[in-house]
């Protein structure tokens, strides 16, 4: 049977890869992706302890924040689109011109 403590350790796995993306961060993309992950990682805790108390809060909470990351993600990929017609490139070391 599934308990609480795997829906927590398979949310503490993905937060962790998701951080790892971000430390590694390559390109922009690579940097959306793993927010992305974090963000589901963070809602399926929400939506297992939800689950466990038997309250709708969590899922609540996760509704929310699945509608504040599509909008985060509708601006960003308009960002980066933008910056890659303008530079040809998505590498955040590119990023540094940008400095005052």
């Amino acid at each position: 049977m599934i308990t609480l403590n795997h829906y927590l350790i398979l949310s503490v796995m993905l937060f962790c890869i998701g951080a790892y993306g971000i430390m590694r961060r390559k390109n922009l993309v690579m940097l959306f992706l793993s927010t992305e992950i974090m963000l589901n990682a963070v809602n399926i805790a929400f939506v297992a302890v939800a689950r466990y108390r038997s309250d709708m809060g969590g899922e609540i909470f996760a509704l929310f924040i699945i509608a504040i990351a599509a909008s985060e993600v509708a601006v960003g990929l308009g960002l980066l689109i933008a910056y890659y017609r303008r530079t040809q490139t998505l590498d955040l070391d590119s990023l540094q011109r940008l400095k005052g």
